[in-house]
């Protein structure tokens, strides 16, 4: 990973092959992110999206296997306890222009992954919320 601060946000170049998620959890801890907004572009392939489904509380998952297009990166920084949880939301693309979308498990960058992070200065966390199943911001 490549980045840089830019005022109030960074920017970042992720290489191809680095895990999505555990990267940005990694840049998070490592320069202390309290809070902040991510979204992105580029390319990844080994994807893993999910599909939550509120009456059984379970995430529905699908992996897409081969390479797409990231057509848009969204999500936000929170911790609980003392890890940082980047909660993060894709739309990806094939070569046939069909897309699909949802939260983002897993994938590996493919040709780049370029992320700019927005950051809060209030530290933000996140707290279990029994009727949706789910630990959502605390605020």
């Amino acid at each position: 990973m490549r980045w840089v601060k830019n005022g109030d946000f960074y920017q970042l170049r992720l290489l191809t092959g680095e895990e999505i998620v555990s990267s940005l959890v990694d840049f998070v801890q490592k320069v202390r992110i309290k809070s902040g907004v991510i979204w992105g572009l580029g390319a990844a392939k080994e994807i893993v999206l999910g599909w939550y489904d509120l009456k059984h509380h379970i995430y529905h998952r699908r992996r897409f296997r081969g390479e797409y297009e990231i057509c848009t990166l969204m999500g936000n920084i929170a911790w609980e306890n003392s890890e940082p949880i980047c909660h993060i939301h894709t739309v990806i693309s094939n070569r046939r222009f069909a897309t699909y979308g949802g939260h983002l498990f897993e994938g590996k960058v493919g040709a780049t992954c370029e992320i700019t992070i927005l950051t809060g200065r209030k530290r933000l966390c996140r707290e279990l919320v029994p009727d949706a199943g789910l630990k959502l911001l605390k605020l």
